[in-house]
């Protein structure tokens, strides 16, 4: 029969001590004052039983064990939050704890944090967007020892775990819903189009390639934000304002515009209130689109016509994929480890509602 391990709550037992002391003593904590007589006699004690105190590697590993790393680009976009969300509501049933790495799109941030993967040793690691390009080969590296999956843009990453989205359909999907209701003098608005976020730019050519295909492109105006923007830490508000202030920039110089495109729904949201401000009616005669199907975009208030493409389930599989890994190396003896790479993607859908409509010919005329 297998001897019972000796814990600090039978030493405490044995001493007449509570737990906490015998922890501060064995570990040289004097946060408060002990007798010389209560010190000897917890550490005799401890000697007696043959209790051990673990090492501070050990304590690490043992939580590092049941952690799961989270890094998130930013925590001001509904999208990401939403994303998190799943990721812990599964996390949480399965007993493992979550922790965020947000690296505020901050390329020193998230070397950082990368670094710090090699002391802290999570059980995994989910990206909820494409790691910097300077970093891929750091990222597959360490997916060689750590299940770590990317929630990405499919095309670019091919040898990693991934819950992936084709963004050029959503782009598609929006513009085909413009065409449908006639619009043709159109404008795509987004966040900044760098080479970091390549995503954004893919949603965008969906968006051209479909009006392009029906013969309307020169009708397509695309404006993004200033690339300077993503070097600053970014408010709640930041891609709201994004929205509010191109729109209002595009309205001075293209009043003949019917209808607005959107990267997000944040960005939406922002439109919707600089075209009110200038006295325009959504949608009779300005039709608006968003995407991601965020919480505030069904809000009867807002009613906004968007893109659903299930970002809550993207966060559960994506922790599901690392949690499938964790057990395969468990169970796996160390030289048999299965090789297998998750792929999971999500068709996106059209949610209709109150912000697109048909065209005012009226303003078509313009």
């Amino acid at each position: 029969m297998a001897k019972k391990k000796v814990t600090s709550e039978d030493v405490a037992r044995a001493a007449g001590v509570s737990q906490a002391t015998v922890s501060m003593i064995l570990n040289k904590k004097y946060n408060v004052s002990f007798t010389r007589e209560t010190i000897e006699k917890v550490e005799q004690t401890a000697r007696e039983l043959g209790y051990h105190v673990p090492s501070q590697r050990m304590r690490k590993n043992r939580s590092a064990g049941k952690l799961i790393v989270v890094f998130c680009p930013t925590l001001t976009n509904p999208y990401y939050v939403t994303l998190l969300q799943g990721i812990e509501e599964l996390a949480k049933e399965k007993d493992y704890n979550v922790l965020v790495c947000n690296t505020q799109r901050d390329l020193k941030i998230e070397e950082q944090n990368l670094k710090l993967m090699e002391s802290v040793r999570p059980a995994g690691i989910i990206y909820t967007c494409n790691p910097s390009k300077v970093y891929m080969k750091r990222v597959e590296e360490l997916a060689k020892q750590i299940p770590l999956v990317i929630i990405n843009n499919r095309e670019t990453i091919l040898e990693i775990d991934a819950v992936a989205l084709n963004n050029t359909k959503p782009g598609r999907l929006m513009a085909r819903h413009l065409l449908e209701l006639g619009h043709r003098k159109v404008a795509f608005i987004s966040p900044p189009l760098t080479d970091r976020q390549q995503q954004r730019s893919k949603r965008v050519q969906g968006f051209l390639e479909e009006f392009r295909e029906a013969g309307y492109i020169d009708g397509v105006i695309v404006r993004a934000a200033n690339p300077d923007t993503d070097a600053v830490i970014p408010n709640v508000d930041s891609e709201y304002k994004m929205g509010y202030e191109l729109t209002k920039e595009l309205i001075r110089e293209h009043r003949e515009l019917t209808a607005f495109a959107c990267m997000n729904d944040m960005i939406a949201f922002g439109v919707i209130d600089a075209l009110t401000e200038e006295k325009f009616k959504v949608p009779s005669d300005v039709s608006v689109i968003g995407c991601d199907n965020t919480l505030f975009s069904s809000f009867r208030g807002i009613s906004l016509t968007t893109i659903e493409h299930f970002v809550p389930l993207k966060g559960r599989d994506a922790c599901e994929i690392v949690l499938k890994k964790i057990a395969e190396q468990k169970s796996a003896k160390p030289d048999e480890h299965p090789h297998s790479i998750y792929h999971i993607e999500y068709e996106p859908k059209l949610i209709k509602r109150k912000s697109t409509s048909y065209i005012n010919e009226k303003r078509q005329l313009k």
